[in-house]
């Protein structure tokens, strides 16, 4: 018996018809995945006026974590700029810190935003906390270098798609719990927020192909996890199981109708408010999994994106008519 889903969005419909889709991943589809060509960074900086710069700060075990730094070229500006940290997706088994640069870097051309990209090591060869370690370690060196960088540290916004949604969720946490360094908001596109994959969503895309299936979730979970068991598992990896999501910052979550991630996404946000914290929530209708990474041209993604951009100008810009 078929598992009845939403529709697909018509356009997104037609578009994804095009796309090769898998059911399930493996070491070996892993591993040649990998091969793949990464995101190039350089078109997307060609018809921007940006300074860049490659830095490595080191991880709690002192392995060297990259960093991309993208500010705005102009000199013009007045005072500090706000700041967008950005984790990638990519199930935390694939991806480099360019994957869906191209989301962040609307944010430098909007606000002036300084985009900081984070090389987190991936699963299976990093497991447990280790990917949310390195995150949280480039976002303190990001917050203790804020005046050189131009930066102001009262408006550093965490952001990731996916399993970097997921990853901004753990760093969030982790900075409350510790104290430092504050965080003005969080941006958490289709986070990958809980491992136990047991909602309804997540067993309505099981079973057949798509761009991120249940059995490739248990995947990617499987390869940070190990054999962990569900008692051993942290929050900070999988933010779901966090008991108390209190003193959270402000906090913008979007899914699609149509993907494994829109019920742990929306009980996130539920679970947010109840502890009476704000989270702006959106669950777009007909939406599959990083429907607006794959396809920003379609009217949804644009609508989608525009969404979380003029969310973004409510925070970084109080006293702006944006």
């Amino acid at each position: 018996m078929t598992t009845p889903r939403p529709a697909l969005d018509p356009e997104l419909c037609e578009l994804l018809a095009d796309m090769p889709l898998m059911s399930q991943l493996s070491p070996e589809v892993l591993a040649q995945l990998r091969q793949l060509p990464s995101t190039p960074v350089e078109p997307l900086l060609a018809h921007r006026q940006v300074d860049r710069r490659e830095v490595t700060v080191p991880a709690k075990d002192g392995v060297p974590i990259p960093l991309s730094v993208f500010s705005p070229a102009n000199t013009d500006r007045t005072g500090a700029a706000p700041c967008v940290y950005w984790m990638h997706g990519g199930g935390m088994v694939m991806g480099d810190r360019f994957s869906q640069i191209d989301i962040p870097l609307e944010w430098l051309d909007e606000f002036g935003a300084v985009v900081v990209s984070v090389d987190y090591r991936l699963a299976p060869e990093a497991t447990g906390t280790a990917l949310v370690d390195d995150c949280y370690q480039g976002l303190l060196w990001v917050a203790e270098h804020a005046a050189e960088l131009g930066i102001d540290p009262s408006r550093i916004v965490v952001a990731g798609a996916s399993a970097g949604g997921g990853l901004a969720a753990g760093v969030t946490l982790l900075a409350r719990d510790l104290g430092t360094p504050a965080i003005a908001a969080q941006m958490l596109i289709c986070p990958m927020l809980d491992h136990r994959n047991t909602s309804t969503s997540s067993r309505q895309y099981s079973g057949g192909p798509g761009v991120w299936t249940r059995e490739m979730n248990e995947f990617g979970w499987r390869a940070v996890l190990g054999d962990l068991t569900d008692q051993e598992v942290p929050a900070y990896v999988s933010p779901a199981l966090a008991d108390d999501l209190s003193g959270l910052p402000t906090t913008y979550i979007d899914t699609g109708s149509a993907e494994v991630f829109r019920d742990e996404d929306t009980d996130y946000a539920t679970r947010i408010w109840a502890a009476g914290g704000q989270t702006e929530l959106h669950v777009w209708a007909g939406g599959f999994h990083g429907f607006d990474t794959l396809y920003p041209q379609a009217r949804i993604s644009a609508t989608a994106r525009r969404t979380r951009t003029a969310w973004l100008a409510r925070i970084l810009l109080p006293d702006s008519a944006a």
